[in-house]
Parts: structure tokens; C-alpha cells; sequence
């Protein structure tokens, strides 16, 4: 068979290449070894969040008697919880099956090995080879979770996300290894749940790629919350020969050993590019991530790389931008290369997380003169009204030419409200433009005026 357009990997970023390939009238394949909709749609960002909504669901229920509401004795039933997560990712497959075959793009299942020539050897579930041609390759092939060099994951007592998002036990104590989005995330999870959680990072922030105002917020919660936070910290070693685990922890002031259950590793994300054929076919990579110009081409001609598997911020939304730019640079279309300045970033616990641009010591660091608003949720009616009044927004602007230079969210659903700010940045609007964009009363998205105004003295409601 040979094709216009073969896309390795079938996440975010490739099934959303290979749809926006057929759109444009290329003849269009899609090679997957697991599971249409890759590691985001089944074990990642989707089932993560039906995991982090029982969680929700279960807090409000504890707290229902402050919404004048008396509930007895609520108890989560952990099995369920991950059977639903499990559901909801199921479906999401399905949908993505039917999105592929209603826009005309070939599936092929198996495993997919890169060839000269512009060509891919495929080895499907029983061992039966072929062989597919195609003009433009794209791949797609995304990352797994990184592995210490000292704390070898197990999949028992020392697990990544997958696991985490599957455990057939709730545990009684665990251990978070890092406490970037995918790390607070479970944190948040299975404290909500009961699980008594340490989380061990290594800088000397939680979500340490936040503005530092935001991360303080977050430790501050998440404290208040039970879970305990060990900064500067690092895990030497995780001894298992018992019926727990006991947990090396290196702090600035010596070494600590934390008892527990279950050890999670969330200490980021490596590309799977070993075992594809990079070398034969002669694709450079710099440590181990496959290395691509503006539009996505390799060094090879005919050969493209989006998504996770290039250096670059490891977002769905990313790869799914970058494959949608990608064919249509093949297509010939007049394209803009992705302005990375501008990718919103989230982490969904509760409190929320959500930012885009520099942060504070970024845009002085940078050597811009800046102007700072900030209002907190404690000041909006529809925080309080919600009864989630934590959390703050902070905007930082360009004195000058009143340019919004990042934007900061810690709060409820504040990573609904981000891509006002994206949108804000991309379209160049100033901060007095912001000021004068009426925004709906009560919403918590009035706190982005409101701190807008707040960066020019103007703020009414503090």
C-alpha cells in the first residue's frame, strides 16, 4: 500500500495529523501497537481527569454540611472510582475509531518499524510482517515515563501513571516522586481518597516550572490539605524487601526514611524512539528526542516528528498543534511556525493550576520593566458563592507597551479560564484593553479585568 501521508502513533498529535491530512485530500494511514488514541486518551490525560473528578465529587460530599447540606458517613468506593476512569477512556477509544474512519484515514494495528526509502515494516499481533510506502512520514510516537537510574520501576511497589490509574488497592500511605502536573495531580487524588501522601521534589518549588507566587500558593493548600511536601529533596534509594517500602529521602539536613505502600514515580517524561528504526533509516536525535526544524521535517527527507517524541513542552495540545501545522506545511499551505511563548500549561488538582508566558523572575530576568496585577479569589463573589475562594490571579504586563507578558491562575476551574489569556497575547490586546472588555458578573473570570486593572491602579473590588 502506498500513501500520501503514514502517520507512527496514534495520540494526540498523530490521529489529530492523519484527520487534518484526509481533510486536505491526502490518502491518509495511521500504524498504532495499542491503542487508538495513544497514552493521552487511555492512560493519561482523559481517564486522569474521571479519576480527578470522583475525587471532586467526594470532596464536596465531606463538605456538605458547609453548603447547608447533611450527609452521613459518604465513603469512596475505590474499585468503582477506577472502574469509571476506566469507562471514560474506553469511550473516548471508540470515539476516536470513529473519527478516523469517518474522515477516510487507514488504521493499521501493530508495531511499527522505520525503513528507507520512505517506508514502514509493520508487525502486527501475531508476528505476520508488511510493509507500507508512503511520500510523507510523520512520527508520532510520544513518550513513557522516565525511570531513575537508581529506582527501577516494578509495576508492584515502585509504579509510574499507568499504574497509578489502575491499582486494584487503594494504598494507605504513598510516596509522590516529583511535583510537576502529573505528580500533584495523583497527589491531590489520592489524599482526597484517604491515602496518606508524601510528596519528595527535588527543587525548591512544587510545580517548580510555575511562577513562584503560584507554587507557594499550591504547597500552602496542599499542607493544609494533609499531604506532606518534602522541597530540596531526592530520593536516594527505595528498599522493598519488606511488605511496604521505605523510602531514602535525601534532605538538606540529612537523610529521612518515609514508610509506605506505594512509591510513584512522576520525574518526567522520555521519547520512545529506541526501537523504531531511527538509526537505519539515519534520523538525528539529540538525547534521544528526534530533532525537527520549525515545520517538522527531520534530516531526512520525507520524514516528520511532532509531538513528545521532539524536544519541546510534552502537552497534548502541543502535538496535536504541531500535527495539524505539520501536513499542512505538506499540503503547501501558507503556515506560521507555533509560537511556543505562548502555550498554555495546566495541572488539574484542587486547587487548579494554569498559566501561559513568562513568570515574574522570567520577565525581569528578561530585563523587561513590568507592571504586576494581582486579585485573589477571596475578592470574587463567585468564588465565595462556590465555596472555593482560595487562589489568586496575577497578570504581568509589559510597562511600556502595556503587552501581557504571562498570566498566572491558581483557583477552581481557573484552567478553563487560560485560553482567554492565550487568546489575549496572541491577538497583542493591552492591559487597558483588558480593563475595558466588560467581563459577566459573578464569574470567576472577572479576577482577569480585575487584576488587569489592578497592574494600573485601577481595581475596584480590593
Amino acid at each position: 500500500m502506498k500513501y500520501d501521508v503514514i502517520v507512527l502513533g496514534s495520540g494526540p498529535g498523530g490521529y489529530v495529523a492523519a484527520i487534518r491530512a484526509s481533510q486536505l485530500g491526502l490518502k491518509t494511514a495511521v500504524i498504532e501497537r495499542e491503542s487508538l488514541g495513544g497514552i493521552c486518551l487511555n492512560w493519561g490525560c482523559i481517564p486522569t481527569k474521571a479519576l480527578i473528578k470522583s475525587a471532586n465529587v467526594f470532596d464536596y460530599i465531606n463538605h456538605a454540611a458547609d453548603y447547608g447540606i447533611s450527609i452521613a458517613s459518604p465513603k469512596a468506593d475505590f474499585g468503582e472510582i477506577i472502574k469509571r476512569s476506566r469507562g471514560v477512556a474506553d469511550g473516548m477509544n471508540k470515539g476516536v475509531t470513529f473519527l478516523l474512519k469517518k474522515n477516510k484515514v487507514d488504521v493499521i494495528m501493530g508495531e511499527g518499524m522505520l525503513k528507507p526509502g520512505k517506508k514502514i515494516e509493520v508487525t502486527d499481533n501475531d508476528g505476520k510482517k508488511s510493509t507500507v510506502e508512503g511520500e510523507n512520514i510523520i512520527i508520532a510516537t510520544g513518550a513513557r515515563a522516565k525511570e531513575l537510574p537508581n529506582i527501577k520501576l516494578d509495576g508492584k511497589k515502585i509504579i509510574e501513571y499507568r499504574k497509578a490509574m489502575s491499582l486494584e488497592k487503594q494504598p494507605k500511605k504513598m510516596v509522590v516522586m516529583g511535583s510537576g502536573a502529573i505528580g500533584c495531580e495523583f497527589a491531590y487524588f489520592y489524599s482526597t481518597l484517604g491515602t496518606e501522601v508524601t510528596i519528595v521534589e527535588f527543587l525548591d518549588n512544587v510545580v517548580p516550572r510555575e511562577d513562584e507566587e503560584v507554587s507557594k500558593q499550591l504547597a500552602r493548600t496542599f499542607k493544609k490539605n494533609g499531604i506532606k511536601i518534602m522541597l530540596g529533596s531526592s530520593v536516594d534509594k527505595v528498599d522493598t524487601s519488606g511488605t511496604g517500602c521505605k523510602v531514602h529521602v535525601k534532605t538538606k539536613k540529612g537523610t529521612e526514611v518515609v514508610e509506605c505502600d506505594v512509591v510513584l514515580s512522576a520525574v518526567g517524561v522520555t521519547p520512545n524512539t529506541e526501537k523504531i528504526g531511527l538509526a537505519e533509516v539515519g534520523i538525528a536525535t539529540d538525547r534521544g528526542f528526534i530533532t525537527v526544524d520549525e515545520y517538522y521535517k527531520t534530516n531526512i527527507p520525507g520524514y516528520y516528528a511532532i509531538g513528545d517524541c521532539i524536544p519541546g513542552p510534552a502537552l497534548a495540545h502541543v502535538a496535536s498543534a504541531e500535527g495539524i501545522l505539520c501536513v499542512e506545511k505538506i499540503k503547501g499551505e501558507k503556515v506560521e511556525p507555533i509560537d511556543y511563548g505562548n502555550i498554555p500549561s495546566c495541572t488539574y488538582c484542587m486547587p487548579e493550576v494554569a498559566s501561559v508566558g513568562m513568570t515574574e523572575a522570567e520577565a525581569k530576568a528578561a530585563g523587561h520593566e513590568i507592571k504586576v496585577g494581582k486579585f485573589p479569589f477571596s475578592a470574587s463573589g463567585k468564588a465565595k458563592a462556590a465555596g472555593h475562594s482560595d487562589g489568586f490571579v496575577k497578570l504581568i504586563f509589559d510597562a511600556k507597551y502595556g503587552e501581557l507578558l504571562g498570566g498566572h491562575m491558581i483557583g477552581a476551574n481557573v484552567t478553563e479560564m487560560v485560553a482567554e489569556l492565550v487568546s489575549i497575547r496572541k491577538l497583542e490586546t493591552t492591559g487597558h484593553e483588558i480593563i475595558k472588555t466588560i467581563h459577566p458578573h459573578p464569574t470567576m473570570s472577572e479576577a482577569i479585568m480585575e487584576a488587569a486593572a489592578a497592574a494600573y491602579d485601577e481595581v475596584i473590588h480590593i
